[in-house]
Protein backbone atom coordinates (compact mmCIF):
# COMPACT_ATOMS: atom_id res chain seq x y z
CA UNK A 1 0.00 0.00 0.00
CA UNK A 2 3.16 2.19 -0.45
CA UNK A 3 2.07 3.34 -3.89
CA UNK A 4 -1.25 5.57 -2.87
CA UNK A 5 1.32 7.70 0.13
CA UNK A 6 3.74 7.53 -2.98
CA UNK A 7 1.21 8.91 -5.55
CA UNK A 8 -0.07 11.58 -3.11
CA UNK A 9 3.21 12.60 -2.23
CA UNK A 10 4.28 13.38 -5.64
CA UNK A 11 0.78 15.21 -6.43
CA UNK A 12 1.55 17.27 -2.93
CA UNK A 13 5.00 18.07 -4.56
CA UNK A 14 3.47 19.22 -8.08
CA UNK A 15 0.93 21.57 -6.87
CA UNK A 16 3.73 23.20 -4.54
CA UNK A 17 5.91 23.77 -7.61
CA UNK A 18 2.64 25.15 -9.40
CA UNK A 19 1.85 27.33 -6.68
CA UNK A 20 5.34 28.73 -6.66
CA UNK A 21 5.85 28.90 -10.26
CA UNK A 22 2.51 31.11 -10.77
CA UNK A 23 3.57 33.04 -7.69
CA UNK A 24 6.71 34.66 -9.29
CA UNK A 25 5.05 37.04 -12.04
CA UNK A 26 5.90 35.93 -15.66
CA UNK A 27 5.02 37.86 -18.67
CA UNK A 28 3.12 36.51 -21.32
CA UNK A 29 2.54 37.15 -25.26
CA UNK A 30 1.19 35.96 -28.50
CA UNK A 31 1.81 36.73 -32.12
CA UNK A 32 -0.93 36.87 -34.85
CA UNK A 33 0.64 34.14 -37.30
CA UNK A 34 -1.89 35.03 -39.95
CA UNK A 35 -0.80 38.93 -39.85
CA UNK A 36 2.79 38.21 -39.99
CA UNK A 37 2.38 36.26 -43.19
CA UNK A 38 0.05 39.06 -45.18
CA UNK A 39 0.58 42.59 -43.79
CA UNK A 40 4.68 42.04 -43.32
CA UNK A 41 6.99 43.84 -45.93
CA UNK A 42 9.43 40.34 -46.35
CA UNK A 43 5.54 38.29 -46.60
CA UNK A 44 4.64 40.77 -49.32
CA UNK A 45 7.57 40.96 -51.03
CA UNK A 46 7.52 36.73 -51.25
CA UNK A 47 4.39 37.26 -52.69
CA UNK A 48 5.49 39.90 -55.66
CA UNK A 49 7.77 37.36 -56.13
CA UNK A 50 6.12 34.15 -56.17
CA UNK A 51 3.79 36.51 -58.83
CA UNK A 52 6.24 38.15 -60.86
CA UNK A 53 7.76 34.24 -61.06
CA UNK A 54 4.63 32.41 -62.34
CA UNK A 55 2.95 35.37 -64.11
CA UNK A 56 4.05 34.15 -67.67
CA UNK A 57 2.83 30.35 -67.23
CA UNK A 58 -0.11 32.17 -65.76
CA UNK A 59 -0.33 33.86 -68.69
CA UNK A 60 0.32 30.45 -71.14
CA UNK A 61 -2.70 28.56 -69.27
CA UNK A 62 -5.27 31.70 -69.95
CA UNK A 63 -4.13 31.44 -73.56
CA UNK A 64 -4.47 27.43 -73.68
CA UNK A 65 -8.29 27.53 -71.99
CA UNK A 66 -9.01 30.55 -74.16
CA UNK A 67 -7.52 27.82 -77.25
CA UNK A 68 -9.68 25.20 -75.54
CA UNK A 69 -13.06 27.55 -75.42
CA UNK A 70 -11.82 28.96 -79.32
CA UNK A 71 -11.82 25.20 -80.42
CA UNK A 72 -15.25 23.96 -78.71
CA UNK A 73 -17.27 26.89 -80.10
CA UNK A 74 -15.74 26.42 -83.76
CA UNK A 75 -16.39 22.59 -83.00
CA UNK A 76 -19.99 23.32 -82.05
CA UNK A 77 -20.33 25.30 -85.16
CA UNK A 78 -19.46 22.90 -86.94
CA UNK A 79 -20.54 19.80 -85.51
CA UNK A 80 -23.56 19.60 -88.06
CA UNK A 81 -21.79 19.98 -91.15
CA UNK A 82 -18.79 17.80 -90.44
CA UNK A 83 -18.63 13.88 -91.59
CA UNK A 84 -18.36 11.65 -88.68
CA UNK A 85 -14.99 11.37 -89.13
CA UNK A 86 -14.16 14.44 -88.85
CA UNK A 87 -15.99 14.95 -86.22
CA UNK A 88 -14.55 11.74 -83.94
CA UNK A 89 -11.12 13.35 -85.16
CA UNK A 90 -11.56 16.86 -84.00
CA UNK A 91 -13.38 15.77 -80.97
CA UNK A 92 -10.25 13.67 -80.13
CA UNK A 93 -8.36 16.61 -81.04
CA UNK A 94 -10.29 18.85 -78.51
CA UNK A 95 -9.63 15.81 -75.67
CA UNK A 96 -6.02 16.14 -75.93
CA UNK A 97 -6.02 19.71 -75.78
CA UNK A 98 -8.12 19.71 -72.66
CA UNK A 99 -6.60 16.70 -71.30
CA UNK A 100 -3.26 19.15 -71.70
CA UNK A 101 -4.91 21.95 -70.16
CA UNK A 102 -5.67 20.36 -67.15
CA UNK A 103 -1.98 18.29 -66.92
CA UNK A 104 -0.22 21.42 -67.53
CA UNK A 105 -2.74 23.42 -64.56
CA UNK A 106 -1.91 20.42 -62.19
CA UNK A 107 1.72 21.17 -62.92
CA UNK A 108 1.32 25.01 -62.73
CA UNK A 109 -0.68 24.27 -59.00
CA UNK A 110 2.15 22.15 -57.78
CA UNK A 111 4.90 24.23 -58.23
CA UNK A 112 3.09 27.08 -56.74
CA UNK A 113 2.71 25.73 -53.84
CA UNK A 114 5.85 24.17 -53.53
CA UNK A 115 7.49 27.41 -53.63
CA UNK A 116 5.05 29.38 -52.48
CA UNK A 117 5.68 26.94 -49.36
CA UNK A 118 9.46 27.68 -49.79
CA UNK A 119 8.45 31.38 -49.47
CA UNK A 120 6.84 30.96 -46.75
CA UNK A 121 8.84 28.93 -44.49
CA UNK A 122 11.51 32.02 -44.94
CA UNK A 123 8.89 34.42 -43.84
CA UNK A 124 8.28 31.88 -40.95
CA UNK A 125 11.99 31.79 -39.85
CA UNK A 126 12.50 35.39 -40.32
CA UNK A 127 9.56 36.18 -38.15
CA UNK A 128 10.77 33.70 -35.31
CA UNK A 129 14.24 35.51 -35.23
CA UNK A 130 11.80 38.50 -35.27
CA UNK A 131 9.73 37.27 -31.95
CA UNK A 132 13.12 35.87 -30.09
CA UNK A 133 14.14 39.16 -30.28
CA UNK A 134 10.91 41.28 -29.32
CA UNK A 135 10.45 38.48 -26.63
CA UNK A 136 14.42 39.08 -25.12
CA UNK A 137 14.45 43.14 -25.69
CA UNK A 138 10.76 42.81 -23.45
CA UNK A 139 12.01 40.10 -20.76
CA UNK A 140 8.78 37.96 -22.00
CA UNK A 141 9.05 34.73 -20.37
CA UNK A 142 6.38 32.64 -23.33
CA UNK A 143 4.90 33.72 -26.61
CA UNK A 144 2.69 32.01 -27.86
CA UNK A 145 1.59 31.71 -31.70
CA UNK A 146 -2.45 31.72 -31.69
CA UNK A 147 -4.52 31.88 -28.49
CA UNK A 148 -8.76 31.15 -28.91
CA UNK A 149 -9.14 34.60 -26.63
CA UNK A 150 -6.90 37.59 -25.03
CA UNK A 151 -7.97 40.89 -24.59
CA UNK A 152 -5.21 41.93 -27.11
CA UNK A 153 -2.52 43.20 -23.76
CA UNK A 154 -0.80 41.10 -25.01
CA UNK A 155 -0.44 40.82 -28.69
CA UNK A 156 3.21 41.91 -29.58
CA UNK A 157 2.35 41.43 -33.31
CA UNK A 158 2.77 44.85 -33.97
CA UNK A 159 6.30 45.15 -32.67
CA UNK A 160 7.39 42.02 -34.54
CA UNK A 161 5.67 43.54 -37.83
CA UNK A 162 7.49 46.87 -37.04
CA UNK A 163 10.11 44.64 -36.82
CA UNK A 164 10.29 42.84 -39.63
CA UNK A 165 9.52 46.11 -41.61
CA UNK A 166 12.16 47.81 -40.55
CA UNK A 167 15.04 45.26 -40.42
CA UNK A 168 13.85 42.64 -42.03
CA UNK A 169 14.70 40.31 -39.21
CA UNK A 170 18.07 39.46 -40.35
Amino acid sequence: MKCPNQFLAFVLLSASLLSSALSQESRLAYINTQRITTESAIAKAAQAKLEQEFSKRGKELTDLQQTLKTFSEKFDRDAPTLTESQRAARQKEGAELNRDLQRKQREYQEDLNGRRNEELQQVLEKANKAVRKVADDEKYDLVVQEVVYSNGRHDITDKVLKLLNTSGAK
